[in-house]
């Protein structure tokens, strides 16, 4: 099961992941709402794990954003915040549970059981992919199948994570942090020049197509519109 994590404090945030991908879920972290919302936007996950106080964007904002556009995807919110009114209006922005902190594992576990067993029967994950059109180069988030002026591109799966961050938003620079924590959940680069191998690697792959992916010096990276 794919989850993401928006959770600002490291420590919490390490504790929760690690003992999730003990259990065998696939865990992306984002430490902000900003980067929730472009994760959210990039990829599909099966549950959301949202914590409540969150620097900039708060989980209350970021949960209504998701539901604003229609993004069924089951949340559950954590927060040390135990007041009824505020669980209340939790739930009335759209989210699927509660839990406050601090809370027992077993009790995590057991409900991210339950949001699973719903998403699986509405097969929510698979409703939200989708096909992104940029000029000549095409994703199909459905068969993950990648063409540039009609023609199939192999890419391998971080390739294609990378590709439809830059399709989601035509003409937005992402830099090489935000790049880093949507694609491989850090925020520094662990290999100092990950990206920029990516990028390369990419560009060739797709060709003529790869054209469209440009270089904002001191900035990162962007994907022309009329790639």
């Amino acid at each position: 099961m794919n989850l993401l994590l928006v959770e600002d404090e490291a420590r919490v945030a390490d504790f929760i992941q690690r003992g999730l991908r003990a259990e065998g879920y696939s865990v992306t972290v984002a430490r902000d709402g900003e980067t929730a919302v472009w994760l959210l936007d990039a990829h599909a996950f099966d549950i959301v794990v949202l914590d409540l106080m969150l620097p900039g964007i708060s989980g209350q904002a970021v949960c209504q954003r998701m539901r604003s556009v229609n993004d069924t995807t089951p949340v559950l919110m954590l927060t040390a915040l135990d007041a009824v009114d505020d669980r209340v209006a939790g739930l009335r922005l759209g989210a699927d549970d509660y839990l406050v902190k601090p809370f027992d594992f077993d009790e995590l576990l057991a409900r991210l059981e339950a949001l699973g067993r719903r998403g699986a029967r509405s097969g929510l994950a698979e409703d939200r992919q989708e096909v992104l059109t940029v000029a000549d180069l095409r994703f199909d988030g459905r068969s993950l199948e990648v063409s540039c002026c009609g023609q199939p591109v192999e890419l391998s799966a971080k390739e294609r994570d990378i590709l439809k961050l830059l399709m989601t938003d035509p003409g937005r620079v992402f830099s090489r942090e935000r790049i880093l924590n949507a694609i491989w959940a850090v925020s520094e680069d662990p290999l100092t020049n990950i990206v920029d191998v990516y990028i390369g690697r990419l560009r060739k792959k797709l060709g003529p197509c790869g054209e469209g992916i440009k270089t904002v010096r001191g900035a990162g990276y962007r994907l022309s519109p009329g790639a």
